[in-house]
């Protein structure tokens, strides 16, 4: 059995006791080709990506990484865009009830306005709620995905990231903004 020494770290007249941790940390630096993972931003063409099989080790598969990394951020700026116009579609799907009728006015001369609103039922109104929530998961799997790529602190990646995201909301703007 090793035993470590206690550990005892002042702030502010605080006084922490960490066993565990010191006893971690001696073990940590005892193994041979233990390598701690980068905690600031840097330069390099090697890195591990999400997945242990996304292991980048050469100029041009940083390049490819970088490529792949810059169409995810695009998509993900793709769909925050389409999923604001799915919103409002869905809204306007919204079936208006006895009381909202009621409120409202007529319009004088238009007989056919609220055709659109009469044709709109529960049912549709369901589905572009179901759609809705698959773009929501859909945005929220490729933000975290783009999160953790940006948490491998390599800049390349970063700042594929960042091109990605500011292309994706460039050319998808007006394209999913137009009516």
């Amino acid at each position: 059995s090793i035993e470590f020494p206690e550990e005892q770290l002042s702030y502010f007249g605080i006084t922490l006791h960490i066993p565990f941790l010191s006893g971690c940390v001696a073990l940590q630096k005892r193994e041979k080709g233990a390598k701690m993972m980068q905690m600031h931003f840097f330069f390099s063409d090697k890195v591990v990506l999400l997945f242990d099989f996304w292991n980048v080790q050469t100029p041009a598969g940083m390049v490819l990484s970088v490529l792949v990394v810059l169409l995810l951020a695009m998509l993900y700026e793709a769909i925050k865009i389409g999923k604001a116009k799915l919103l409002r579609q869905t809204i306007m799907a919204i079936p208006t009830t006895l009381s909202q009728e009621s409120l409202s006015e007529p319009e004088t001369g238009s007989v056919n306005s609220n055709l659109g609103q009469q044709n709109t039922t529960p049912k549709r109104w369901f589905l572009y709620h179901i759609s809705q929530t698959l773009v929501h998961v859909a945005q929220v799997v490729i933000g975290y995905l783009v999160m953790l790529v940006v948490m491998s602190y390599n800049t390349w990646i970063f700042l594929g990231v960042i091109v990605g995201s500011a292309l994706g909301y460039y050319l998808a703007y007006p394209v999913f903004a137009a009516r």
